[in-house]
């Protein structure tokens, strides 16, 4: 928190803490220090998941296909209203909602994204969404889902161009290896003056550009890039 005014919470992915907890993260922060909040897995990752262990839910067998997928069930509701609370106690602007490859671009699929999405209370949360998977397959699905449901297409800018019109972009940054999410990656300074020219270049469309980076140098990474932005 010393050298940076912004961090994505990934704890809050694996297993919510308890809202007191955010509270006291929230106090402790410097002011002006912002809070992104990864929503909880139970809304976007079947009981399946590996991850899952660290939930804090025991799902019994009849709860397996309502969790997850972001499929508008109860179970689903209550995860992303727990996940709003965190939010609200760290005065999270931004939710970050990533998808895993499993959730393919399907009629179904499509429809729990416009009906859970759509129907869950957000309050004053822009919701960043990542989709994964063969989801840029199909950037004329997610372009319109984007528009429709006024969500932040969520990129890795060294990759893909963001496809939704919000004002806000949201760029996460997983490194450069053959497999896209291999995160024993470190930028250099080549390529973090590349990614500064092409934040610059979204900036002509988006009010607000988030650059952060999810490899294991993302601490080197992001203070190098500091430094590249400043000049």
């Amino acid at each position: 928190m010393q050298k940076f005014m912004l961090v994505e919470v990934q704890q809050t992915f694996y297993k919510l803490p308890m809202v007191k907890t955010a509270e006291r993260w929230q106090s402790e922060a410097p002011k002006g220090f912002e809070f992104v909040v990864k929503a909880f897995q139970a809304i976007t990752h079947l009981p399946t998941s590996p991850t899952w262990r660290r939930s804090g839910i025991q799902v019994t067998e009849a709860q397996r296909d309502k969790y997850g997928w972001l499929r508008p069930t109860r179970e689903n509701l209550e995860a992303w209203n727990r996940t709003k609370e965190i939010c609200d106690a760290l005065k999270a602007k931004i939710c970050l909602i990533q998808c895993p490859p499993n959730f393919r671009c399907t009629r179904d699929n499509i429809a729990n994204v416009r009906k859970f999405l759509g129907k869950i209370d957000r309050g004053k949360l822009a919701l960043a969404w990542e989709p994964r998977g063969d989801w840029r397959e199909h950037p004329d699905e997610v372009k319109g889902l984007c528009d429709e449901l006024d969500l932040i297409h969520v990129v890795d800018l060294m990759r893909y161009q963001p496809l939704s019109e919000h004002p806000i972009a949201y760029v996460r940054l997983h490194g450069l290896n053959p497999r896209e999410y291999d995160y024993n990656y470190k930028y250099s300074s080549n390529e973090l003056k590349q990614l500064a020219k092409k934040a610059k270049a979204l900036s002509k469309k988006h009010r607000e550009i988030y650059l952060l980076f999810n490899n294991f140098f993302m601490y080197d990474n992001a203070a190098e890039l500091m430094n590249v932005l400043k000049k």
